[in-house]
């Protein structure tokens, strides 16, 4: 348990890092920020809060610096606090109006804006499939073998996939079957309808229940994807912060950008809750966000769940990009009316 001076000194030290980039030294905290006690004091609960795992000193001359465990520190005290709204000096719902009705297209503009606004690279993704509502399933027959399935889901975002029937069905026969599947569906989410619509198709058409069996199976596959579609802004305005000076640094978190899926699977893990998630550095098990932190904020409009995210230093500033990313989030809400 920190002491209550302690607690001021290592949120002194993030606050100061975060601003300048440099080793925080006892003087610096002593005239800048805890003014009531003197730099020899403050020397001395630097190097207690240096055993307790808070702050590092990159060599015996330098000031210190935050670790991981500082850094949630001071992340936790921001979570706890009022944000100030209108940090991010920039009409979202403005920028978004010509996307309204593509939710792709917003969330491909609001990661490039993300990025601007930062200067560290934005994220936006979509939620799991399955998490979102169907508006429409339809079946085009293609030949005596096979059908294209194609699912439309809240937003107008189209799947489709080709399978291979049991036997011949004409298309006025799939045509029923999207009726009944439609009738069931609409507007729902696969988790909610999956069981109970193939018991009743099963059931209600038998003399289709290998077809049936198949559009399920098809749906299933469709739907079942366990990452998030991912938009990320651009990485070039990263290139000016000296936290990614060092090139390996920057060459890792470029190969992360590039590798969709693990990006995917890292989101989805992240995002799994409404509100904002925080994981800095070494909390992540991503090798290449060691040396980085990602804020994620997601939740629910018109039943779809938008999902949007900063990568950037374990040094970002927190608070703004914390409060950039809830108005981005709103902004995404009026779009939506």
């Amino acid at each position: 348990m920190l002491t209550e001076r302690q607690l001021e000194v290592v949120l002194s030290v993030v606050y100061e890092y975060i601003r300048s980039g440099e080793s925080v030294g006892s003087r610096t905290v002593s005239k800048r920020y805890l003014t009531g006690h003197s730099a020899a004091t403050i020397r001395n609960e630097m190097s207690d809060l240096e055993d307790l795992g808070f702050l590092s000193q990159p060599h015996a001359s330098a000031g210190r610096v935050p670790t991981t465990r500082a850094y949630r520190l001071y992340v936790d005290s921001v979570l706890q606090r009022r944000r100030i709204a209108g940090v991010g000096g920039f009409e979202w719902p403005a920028s978004l109006r010509d996307h309204r009705n593509d939710m792709e297209g917003s969330l491909s503009v609001a990661s490039d804006l993300l990025s601007r606004l930062t200067q560290y690279v934005g994220v936006a993704a979509l939620a799991p499939l399955r998490e979102m509502s169907l508006q429409r399933v339809d079946f085009l027959r293609l030949d005596t073998a096979h059908a294209l399935v194609i699912v439309v889901l809240q937003g107008g975002l189209i799947h489709h996939r080709t399978v291979t029937l049991p036997c011949d069905l004409s298309q006025d026969a799939l045509d029923e079957l999207s009726r009944r599947i439609n009738l069931a569906t609409s507007g729902r989410t696969w988790e909610e309808v999956r069981t109970v619509l193939q018991q009743y198709l099963l059931h209600e058409l038998e003399e289709f229940s290998r077809s049936c069996r198949v559009a399920l199976g098809a749906l299933e596959e469709i739907l079942a994807a366990a990452s998030p579609r991912v938009f990320t802004g651009t990485v070039s305005q990263m290139l000016n912060l000296p936290d990614f000076q060092d090139l390996g640094r920057l060459q890792a978190l470029v190969s992360l950008l590039e590798q969709e899926s693990g990006l995917a699977d890292m989101v989805a893990r992240c995002s799994l809750e409404q509100g904002v998630k925080v994981v800095i550095g070494e909390e992540s098990d991503v090798p290449e966000m060691k040396e980085c932190s990602l804020v994620l904020a997601s939740s629910v409009h018109r039943d779809n769940r938008a999902i949007l995210g900063i990568i950037g230093p374990r040094r970002m500033d927190y608070e703004r990009v914390i409060s950039v990313l809830e108005e981005a989030l709103t902004a995404l809400s009026f779009q939506e009316e």
